[in-house]
């Protein structure tokens, strides 16, 4: 019987027809709740054989511990920065993940966290319930510039709201789609300190690269307009966290808003829980009913076609 290590929570916590897709697999499960780390990845893989993910420490070390009984690594979801792929290739250790499943779930919840910022909404939420018939005056997205860092999947979707809401969208992504810029009225820039320096709401979606790493830092938040609003749904890495915290407390942006952190889950004296300026949500942008089935479903098929000598859905790497 094949033994598979179960750690992504939002599949454990959402109910749906993934939990019977896998357990009609026949496979022996053990769960634990993630994202977990390098050290406790050692001590539970070497005796099973597939990793059915989340955001946990997947390096070189867990792979080669892991071996020679590990067979695959199927990420729940689209980021593969915690999984060493270059490792898991050298190894001959497939990797799938799950393109295309959550991509309206998290734009949804970018527009989300920059209303709260323009509105108030948590601020003002926390005086009613406190008492306090305190109203501020918010924004209106109407008439302001986003700029999308990384026209992907998601920002894409990002494109396509900003436009209802009455925005002007401009984008940046190595890899142009110039039919649908050309169809949602997206105007290209060269760089993303074009988007830094012209924009309203600057929105993150690009992977997490060495390149990307602390893509937004002193030098970068200084071109930046002080009305400016940081949106972050994508890796809390692509921030230079000491650097952000500095420009919030001192008031040169104007507000954070992020589902991501540099550590996950955070301590409780992270820097950023002392900005009044910045809204920030668990890693939930894709941690909707909807999605997380969509996505769960995609992992288990993933998994089981792998096991079963099948191809399948999405691969992230190729074995010779």
């Amino acid at each position: 019987m094949n033994k598979i290590l179960l750690t992504t929570t939002s599949f454990q916590d959402t109910p749906g027809p993934h939990h019977d897709k896998l357990e009609k697999a026949g496979y022996e499960i053990i769960r634990e709740r993630g994202p977990l780390p390098e050290a406790r990845m050692l001590e539970l893989v070497g005796e099973v054989d597939g990793l059915l993910c989340g955001d946990d420490a997947i390096t070189r070390a867990v792979i080669e511990k892991a071996l020679p009984r590990l067979k695959v690594i199927s990420k729940y979801g689209i980021g593969l920065d915690k999984v060493d792929v270059d490792a898991a290739t050298e190894k001959k250790v497939p990797v799938t993940f799950c393109p295309g499943v959550n991509h309206t779930t998290v734009a949804e919840h970018t527009f989300g966290l920059l209303l709260a910022i323009y509105r108030h909404i948590v601020t003002e939420c926390n005086h009613v319930k406190a008492g306090r018939w305190k109203r501020l005056t918010g924004h209106e997205l109407m008439g302001k510039t986003v700029g999308i860092v990384g026209l992907g999947r998601i920002g894409k979707e990002v494109a396509v709201r900003a436009r209802a809401f009455g925005m002007n969208v401009l984008g940046f992504d190595i890899y142009w789609d110039e039919a649908f810029a050309q169809q949602h009225g997206v105007e290209r820039v060269e760089s993303p300190e074009a988007i830094f320096r012209a924009a309203e709401v600057i929105s993150l979606h690009t992977n997490l690269t060495e390149k990307t790493r602390h893509m937004i830092n002193a030098e970068t938040l200084r071109m930046m307009k002080k009305d400016a609003v940081l949106l972050n749904c994508a890796r809390g890495e692509l921030v230079d966290t000491a650097a952000l915290v500095d420009a919030l407390k001192e008031e040169r942006i104007a507000g954070y808003g992020t589902d991501v952190l540099d550590q996950e889950p955070p301590p409780a004296d992270h820097p950023l829980f002392s900005c009044d300026n910045a809204v920030i949500t668990p890693h939930i942008g894709s941690r909707t009913y909807e999605s997380v089935v969509r996505q769960a479903t995609m992992a288990v098929d993933n998994l089981i076609a792998v096991l079963a000598g099948e191809k399948p859905r999405a691969q992230a790497n190729t074995i010779d």
